[in-house]
């Protein structure tokens, strides 16, 4: 399968926002800024620096499942701390591959130590699709005598 591109394509499609909450936040204030934002995933940061990440995953095997409190538990307990990261030039088929092997759903985005985005499972899959589709209408095309060479 050719997946061209890299994930600053990725990125330059999305609205640029990155949800992100402090690791002295409660696990219930994450949950209801993922839901208010619509995503399943924030980066926990302290001032401009990524320590971690806390995902709808992350609650439901680290508090739910252990009897814990979302409203006194703090994101700093559950966050997922030892992350997987990319940069803005790393080739999509790469990320599809790490996210497949690592069973994961989310990646922040790095630009040296800062943050530039974050990308899902789901961002990958609408980019495949789109290269799919480009490369379906380019062979009807040319199929149809619509090639210019």
């Amino acid at each position: 399968m050719d997946v061209s591109g890299t994930i600053d394509g990725i990125l330059n499609q999305k609205s640029g926002d990155i949800f992100s909450i402090s690791p002295e936040a409660t696990v219930f204030e994450a949950i209801e800024l993922m839901d208010n934002k619509n995503v399943g995933a924030l980066l926990v940061m302290e001032a401009d620096r990524l320590i971690g990440m806390i995902s709808e995953r992350d609650y439901t095997r680290k508090v739910m499942l252990r009897g814990k409190r979302s409203r006194e538990t703090k994101v700093a307990e559950i966050m997922s701390a030892n992350l997987t990261v990319t940069h803005p030039r790393e080739p999509v088929e790469k990320c599809l591959h790490l996210m497949t092997d690592k069973r994961i759903r989310h990646l922040p985005v790095l630009d040296g130590d800062k943050v530039v985005g974050i990308i899902s499972i789901g961002d990958l899959v609408k980019w495949v699709i789109s290269c799919q589709s480009a490369a379906i209408a380019h062979l009807e095309n040319y199929i149809h005598g619509g090639y210019t060479g």
